[in-house]
């Protein structure tokens, strides 16, 4: 499917135009590239009409038509016919792809910022070990369930009400994680060839899951300063998806929070084209400055089915998450989920009851921790790499850096070569560019991410100085990666 964009989103994407130290139309020209490779206008998207963007930028046609000419001899676009000029990606930036998440050196000395997961805080221990105590009375049964163990239903359910979310424990499906939530949605709501929208960048672990039944995912951009909800609304309206995957709280990777009124209007999009929205709640708990946080999407959209997250929550190695669906849904989705697993481990569960109940002081400790760890990571930026740019989060886990050029995939070589391990934008990319962005989490030790920027900062220097020549080589070499967290 061919997408277009309007002339007038095109307009605003690249902002006033200068001339003053080239031609107009290589201005254009190269504002229109950094787009494309950033992702933020997603290749194979039909570009306005020369006319049409004349106008919108108040130009001359022949500075457009130039500019198109620049962007197809470049090779991100082409001529085709009956569609105008359609945007693309140079084959060299096609070709890179993640490898499966695993250990890449034994080495001691190696940061990972390519995974945003903390070490456990207090209380799982305990938690664990109430749940060792806990445990005898099930074992005299068989221990599946597929719905999850209904003390641990009755918890969670209990949270979304705290939130003014009224919830009942029917409502709640547990899993195997986020991700396998997300797996038993696609099982029970999707067939092969329907569509999906996901927002561009996104989590890459989510639309894997959510597309494993050969759903077709469709890019809705989230720019650095937010959502653009009139331009989703398009994208929904033009694709008729069955499902669209979003993270309003702390989005990853962006780190941005939607408002009251978006959401609301997201909301209301979406019930119009009869779309179901699927949120991710992981990052939801993690507001680390104190903020009132908005309602849950859910309060805006009956429709919506919530995914939680231990893992974000709590600990990584505490493998559940769980779904939030209308009630009526819930047949549907317990068959999809058996015949992928019969039930969560019920340990795990049991010690989840026991966070949940004594979350608040639990999250307490964790969010004065990471809220240190995260100030260190943006005043070590700030500091040493001061040409790079962000906003500064107010939770979640990460920051999403842009670079002064689109260099992220030299960057990553060159930085795991120096010790330190990141991802690259184009890990987030639905379909490729994203080349001026790198994620950066907060997880790890206040001294490793001082010591991770001091080498970065000798890496960007290092591929700084290599100047633009080499831009589309070092892309090539980027190792496969696929960021988990």
């Amino acid at each position: 499917m061919t997408r277009t964009i309007t002339a007038r989103r095109v307009a605003t994407l690249v902002g006033p135009l200068s001339g003053a130290e080239r031609p107009l139309y290589v201005d254009l020209a190269e504002h229109l590239r950094l787009l494309i490779g950033e992702g933020r206008i997603p290749a194979a998207t039909r570009l306005p009409s020369e006319r049409e963007l004349t106008a919108a930028l108040g130009v001359s046609r022949t500075t457009v038509t130039r500019a198109y000419d620049e962007l197809r001899d470049r090779e991100y676009a082409e001529s085709r016919r009956g569609s105008g000029t359609v945007t693309r990606l140079p084959l060299r930036a096609q070709s890179v792809t993640d490898r499966i998440f695993a250990p890449w050196s034994q080495d001691p000395d190696v940061i990972d910022l390519n995974c945003a997961a903390p070490s456990a805080p207090a209380g799982v221990s305990a938690a664990y070990a109430a749940a060792l105590a806990d445990l005898p009375p099930y074992l005299s049964s068989h221990g599946y369930y597929p719905a999850g163990l209904a003390r641990l239903r009755e918890v969670l359910a209990a949270t979304y009400v705290e939130r003014g979310l009224p919830t009942t424990p029917e409502q709640i499906m547990v899993t195997s994680g986020a991700l396998a939530g997300a797996a038993v949605l696609a099982q029970a709501l999707t067939a092969p060839g329907d569509r999906v929208v996901v927002e561009d960048p996104v989590y890459p672990n989510a639309t894997q899951a959510l597309g494993h039944r050969s759903a077709r995912l469709v890019p809705a951009p989230v720019d650095p300063d937010g959502w653009d909800v009139a331009a989703t609304a398009a994208i929904v309206r033009q694709a008729a998806p069955r499902l669209a995957y979003l993270i309003p709280d702390f989005q990853n990777p962006t780190g941005l929070v939607m408002g009251d009124e978006q959401r609301a209007e997201y909301a209301a999009a979406l019930k119009a084209a009869r779309v179901t929205p699927v949120v991710d709640e992981a990052h939801q708990s993690l507001a680390l400055d104190g903020q009132h946080m908005p309602a849950p999407f859910a309060a805006h959209s009956p429709a919506a089915i919530t995914i939680g997250s231990a893992s974000k929550q709590f600990w990584g190695g505490l493998r559940l998450g769980w779904l939030r669906v209308p009630e009526p849904m819930m047949p549907t989705l317990l068959q999809a989920r058996m015949s992928l697993d019969l039930g969560a481990p019920l340990l795990e569960q049991l010690a989840l009851v026991h966070l949940i109940e004594d979350r608040h002081a639990v999250w307490a400790a964790n969010r004065e921790r990471l809220r240190r760890q995260r100030d260190v990571l943006l005043d070590a930026l700030d500091a040493q790499l001061p040409d790079w740019t962000f906003h500064r989060p107010t939770g979640g886990l990460a920051v999403w850096c842009r670079l002064p050029a689109p260099r992220a995939s030299a960057l990553v070589v060159e930085a795991e070569r120096l010790g330190v391990v990141v991802a690259a934008g184009r890990v987030f990319a639905v379909e490729g560019g994203l080349e001026q962005f790198v994620r950066l989490p907060w997880t790890r030790s206040a001294d490793e991410l001082e010591l991770a920027v001091s080498r970065l900062a000798r890496a960007w220097a290092q591929v700084a100085a290599q100047g633009s020549s080499r831009s589309g080589a070092a892309v090539g070499e980027l190792p496969d990666r696929l960021t988990v967290a």
